[in-house]
């Protein structure tokens, strides 16, 4: 899907803390990312894998169980390449298919007891990195707010983020 460019002076310009953000924002999410792949792939899982897991447990609220069309929807994937999906993770013994009680042609995902496991000892670890990085999302939304604050204000808090985003980066 292509965007038409914005007209010269359509909107107001961006300022220079605003693309900080955005860029550090943007790292924060990327860097999450990879140590949740990385932690998925210590367990033998595909990210597609771990997210589709983690979909099945808890994608819609109050159900331990969605259908394949949705989890393809969750996942932003292709019908088919769900059903491939809930077929190794079938053959993983993380998954087990049953039928709705409601129509009988609908198929339900839910997990075993081992996709379970596995799902949890993910999430404990992605929880843990997550929680690190609450002081620099929290910066980060702060420094958000400085449209509305005086030039000074706004020279501050640049400074602010620049100091967690260099705390968080070194964190590695």
């Amino acid at each position: 899907m292509t965007r038409a460019l914005p007209r010269k002076g359509s909107a107001k310009a961006l300022s220079r803390v605003d693309y900080e953000a955005l860029a550090a924002f943007r790292h924060a999410m990327r860097r999450f990312m990879a140590f949740s792949d990385q932690n998925a792939d210590g367990f033998g899982l595909t990210p597609n894998q771990h997210q589709a897991l983690l979909s099945i447990k808890a994608g819609y609220f109050g159900r331990e169980s969605i259908s394949i069309g949705e989890l393809s929807d969750h996942l932003l994937i292709k019908h088919h390449s769900a059903v491939e999906l809930v077929d190794r993770l079938e053959a993983a013994k993380l998954v087990s298919r049953g039928k709705s009680p409601e129509d009988k042609r609908v198929v339900l995902l839910s997990l075993t007891a081992r996709g379970e496991q596995v799902l949890a000892e993910i999430c404990r670890k992605n929880l843990a990195e997550l929680r690190l990085a609450v002081p620099f999302v929290s910066a980060l939304v702060a420094s958000l707010e400085h449209a509305t604050a005086p030039r000074r204000e706004k020279s501050r808090r640049s400074k602010r983020l620049r100091t967690k985003v260099t705390a968080f980066s070194s964190a590695d």
